[in-house]
């Protein structure tokens, strides 16, 4: 083994660092609290981090092509207002009408991607277009105002099959299918090639826009269905619903080894691990009675960090490509 090949200090806390994190964390809120290490509370966390597990899911093939999405989270309130308005106003069935939200956030995932690959607009500024004009088309048909769902539908949100939440089940039926499509389908690999390079992509023959395309559909399908998840947990559509989802997905997506510079990553266990990290630095704060302003403190140090590690991994790799086409 070589120099250049020699694995480094910094090498190893860049790829295992938030991984060795976690582990810390759960030994310090631990030692704080005797409760917090606990099977209970263990299956709150992974209840509690359900909604943003399969919300991240199709917003982790988005940056896996290089691309981004943050207009997910108003994505969910759009489509979960739009469900309920359907069972509200037009009295469609309840199962109906969330089963309906899923096309609904496929079609706003389409918005995207029509404005990214046919119009030419740059993610950031299409998707943050859309940030606003989906929450205000929402604020507008709720009326800005918090409504409450069917009971048998917010039962959902604590259903359990024995001690195990029934969403936390979803959410692994959810990813270990995503994971699947990523690595045993000709789809995951197409992802990864346009991540690594869309001119290469084109040359073997990738249609680079179909692909474009459908990650931002599918990013809309996870969102919505994020989203109802969301309201089936706080039993009502709230106007704050999925605010800050957007970077809390990309952050926990950095978190797991997904580059935002694209063609990096994995679905499992990466979300995982990028969702508990999250979620039980937040369990941990309020398990040790920190101030509630702390948590916005503590959420942007990680994002960034998250996003300066990605930062420093994507350089080591562009410098490791250039050495070896010296050599």
């Amino acid at each position: 083994m070589t120099s250049k090949q020699r694995p480094t200090v910094g090498g190893f806390l860049i790829s295992y660092g938030f991984l060795i994190a976690i582990v810390v964390m759960i030994a310090v809120f631990s030692i704080y609290s005797h409760n917090f290490f606990t099977l209970k509370n263990g299956l709150f966390i992974l209840h509690a981090a359900a909604p943003s597990m399969i919300l991240a899911t199709g917003v982790a093939l988005v940056l896996m092509t290089g691309k981004i999405d943050i207009s997910i989270g108003s994505t969910a309130y759009l489509s979960a207002s739009i469900g309920v308005m359907l069972m509200m106003r037009m009295h469609v069935n309840p199962f109906l009408a969330m089963l309906l939200v899923i096309p609904v956030g496929a079609i706003l995932g389409a918005v995207n991607g029509f404005l990214i690959v046919k119009l030419r607009v740059n993610p950031w500024i299409a998707t943050l277009g859309t940030y606003f004009t989906f929450r205000g088309i929402a604020l507008q048909i709720s009326n800005s105002g918090t409504i409450s769902i069917p009971e048998v539908l917010g039962n959902l949100g604590s259903l359990r099959i024995g001690p195990v939440f029934v969403d936390i089940l979803f959410a692994a039926v959810v990813l270990t299918i995503y994971h699947i499509i990523h690595t045993r389908t000709a789809f995951g690999r197409r992802v990864m090639a346009v991540g690594n390079g869309t001119t290469v992509a084109q040359k073997v023959g990738i249609n680079v826009d179909r692909i474009s395309f459908l990650t931002y559909m599918l990013s809309g399908c996870m969102a919505s269905i994020g989203g109802v998840l969301t309201m089936f947990q706080v039993s009502a559509l709230s106007p704050t619903l999925g605010q800050g989802y957007e970077f809390t997905a990309i952050a926990l997506l950095v978190i797991g080894g997904i580059s935002l510079f694209g063609g990096e990553g994995t679905i499992l266990p990466g979300i995982v691990l990028g969702a508990l990290a999250l979620t039980i630095i937040q369990s941990g704060l309020n398990f040790i009675g920190a101030s509630v302003f702390i948590y916005p403190l503590v959420r942007g140090g990680i994002i960034f960090i998250a996003m300066y590690a990605d930062s420093l991994k994507n350089m080591r790799k562009r410098q490791v490509k250039v050495l070896a086409e010296q050599e």
